[in-house]
């Protein structure tokens, strides 16, 4: 007679809190099988989105909110974008989790398990910026292949950890240490075990910050599975694919990290500006670091329809990569003149800032609300979109919304 296999145990588990309910029979369920309210998950109810979000791929998952889903100042797990590279990590246990330094300049490999690093190593907690490199790519002609993401693809939560400059302090790294290339628990959308969907890093000097962490917490909660449970990087103000997710391993490069997603065009920009379709060698691409200036009006939305003789309130976030913004301004007649926002100053270094203003109109009609942030070395945002480039990064045009005087 032939022996039937039965579902483990942690997995059933892992199947019921997806479901939201226990599977009443799921002890008699066979080893491979998948059960049917599985096979075709709803993105929202799944990852706990808001319904106003919009899926813009499923194979793998990306996901972003409209504006106006962004407006608080601290953005929680419903309005979070979610980008990935492969498939996520579902069937994961956090007491056998371990986080492996490696690499050809570190002095001495050494494995942590989770209890580890929140046991031996101080927790700091920061509010963090995180932008996609491609958000605001829908808006680039000739188009960028991708995801079409339009504005969504940041946020900015609180985080809380250990510094990685503490795991490497303790490690110990060799004097020709130059990069940091991290790998994870995602699964290659091919299934080849062999393959990293992506497998990204930073120099040094980025991974040594005060505020660059091992993360294992997300406003103060254990950090959703979507958005890398139990272990993630966390490097606020660079491009997001910085930021690894379900992180267990962390190689210290004597040269810069060669990991998939780093190499070719990956999060990479012409090294000087080219022509719109231009070809460009791989060689005369550079690697994205510091994201460039930009604001987001989280308040109204766009479409707004205001009474004439009533002011209208606007607010929103500021960010500008490894700089902080000095200065928001919004602007009703396209450009033409500019008035200032009131502005506050980051809870922390890379955190987003929030900006507000009041508006008055002077008769009825349409208008388009524009905001405009300014860097602290004076980079001010472009009000159309800046140069192109073959993968459509760095978009950092002026948001605008619209509104009408009745």
């Amino acid at each position: 007679m032939e022996r039937r296999s039965f579902v483990k145990k942690a997995t059933l588990g892992v199947f019921a809190t997806l479901l939201g309910t226990d599977i009443v029979y799921g002890a008699k369920m066979l080893e491979g099988y998948k059960p049917l309210g599985l096979q075709e998950p709803d993105p929202f109810k799944l990852f706990k989105k808001n319904k106003e979000m919009v899926v813009l791929n499923d194979k793998p998952w990306n996901i972003e909110p409209k504006a106006h889903l962004l407006d608080d100042k601290v953005t929680p797990n419903a309005a979070m974008f979610i980008r990935n590279n492969g498939k996520i990590p579902y069937e994961i246990d956090a007491e056998k989790w371990t986080l492996t330094i490696d690499g050809e300049s570190v002095k001495k490999q050494k494995t942590y398990s989770l209890q580890d690093l929140k046991t031996n190593f101080k927790h700091y907690t920061y509010q963090l910026t995180i932008e996609c490199g491609g958000n605001g790519r829908s808006e680039f002609n000739p188009p960028a292949k991708g995801n079409q993401w339009t504005l969504g693809a940041v946020h900015c939560a609180s985080w809380t950890g250990v510094r990685l400059k503490d795991i490497l302090a303790d490690v110990g790294i060799k004097d020709d240490a130059v990069y940091i290339g991290y790998h994870a628990a995602d699964v290659h959308l091919s299934g080849d075990p062999s393959k990293e969907p992506i497998s990204r890093g930073c120099p040094i000097s980025k991974a040594i910050q005060e505020e660059t962490l091992l993360a294992f917490k997300m406003n103060g909660e254990d950090i959703p599975v979507a958005h890398g449970y139990p272990l993630r990087l966390v490097a606020g103000g660079w491009p997001a694919s910085v930021s690894g997710k379900w992180v267990n391993r962390i190689s210290i490069r004597n040269k810069v990290h060669d990991g998939a997603k780093m190499t070719g065009t990956a999060y990479r920009v012409p090294c000087k500006p080219v022509s719109p379709g231009e070809k460009v060698k791989d060689e005369d691409m550079c690697i994205i670091e510091s994201m460039p200036v930009k604001s987001l009006i989280t308040y109204p939305k766009s479409g707004a329809i205001i009474k004439k003789g009533k002011s209208l309130d606007i607010r929103g976030h500021a960010w500008a990569g490894e700089l902080e913004v000095s200065a928001v301004e919004y602007s009703i007649d396209f450009g033409a003149t500019w008035q200032k926002c009131s502005l506050d100053k980051p809870a922390n270094r890379l955190a987003w800032q929030h900006f507000s203003a009041s508006i008055e109109f002077p008769k009825s009609g349409y208008y388009e609300v524009w905001a405009k942030a300014i860097d602290s070395n004076g980079n001010a945002q472009p009000m159309v979109v800046p140069g192109w480039n073959p993968k459509g990064y760095l978009n950092n045009a002026c948001h605008r919304i619209a509104v009408k005087v009745s």
